[in-house]
C-alpha cells in the first residue's frame, strides 16, 4: 500500500525583517535645545547606519535645525520643552518635532512662500519644503502642534 500523495506546500519568498526604529527626546526650548536636539539627530542616524556627511544625514540635519529652532522660536511657552521624535523605517526617514504651543500653527504645505532676500526671517518652513519629499502639520494630543518632513531614503 502507498502513502498519499503530499499535496506540496508554496513557500513565501523570504523577506528581509522590516525594523522601524525611533528615537525621541525632550529639550528645553532655547537655542541651546535646538542646538542640541540636531547634534543627538546627527548621533543617532549614525548609530543606525545613516553615517555623518552622507546626503541624507546632511538634510536630516538641516530639517531638525529648521523645525527645533521654529519650535524655540514661535512654539516657545515657559517651562514646556519641545520633543523631537525620528523614526527610521525601510525607505523613509521621518522627522517629527513637537510643542506645546497649538494655536500657533505655521501655514501647511502649498501655502509657503519665498520672502524678500532682505527679510529677518521665514525662510525657515521654505527650506523644510524644498528639502522634505513631504511634510505637514499635525495636531498634538493633549496640546500642540507637531511639523513633520518625511525624506524618501534611497533603497
Amino acid at each position: 500500500m502507498t502513502a498519499p500523495a503530499t499535496p506540496p506546500t508554496a513557500t513565501a519568498a523570504p523577506r528581509p525583517p522590516v525594523t522601524v526604529r525611533v528615537f525621541t527626546q525632550r529639550f528645553s526650548s532655547t537655542p541651546r535645545g535646538a542646538r542640541l536636539a540636531r547634534h543627538l539627530a546627527l548621533h543617532q542616524l549614525h548609530s543606525w547606519g545613516v553615517p555623518h556627511g552622507t546626503e541624507v544625514s546632511e538634510t536630516a540635519a538641516v530639517l531638525v535645525a529648521e523645525l527645533a529652532a521654529n519650535a524655540v522660536t514661535h512654539g516657545r511657552v515657559p517651562g514646556r520643552d519641545f520633543e523631537l521624535r525620528l523614526a527610521l523605517a525601510p525607505g523613509t526617514l521621518t522627522v517629527d518635532v513637537s510643542d506645546t504651543r497649538g494655536e500657533r500653527r505655521p501655514p501647511g504645505p502649498g501655502a509657503i512662500g519665498f520672502t524678500a532676500g532682505d527679510a529677518e526671517g521665514g525662510r525657515g518652513l521654505v527650506l523644510v519644503a524644498a528639502l522634505a519629499d513631504r511634510w505637514s502639520v499635525l495636531d498634538r494630543v493633549p496640546i500642540g502642534k507637531t511639523v513633520r518632513a518625511e525624506l524618501d531614503l534611497p533603497c
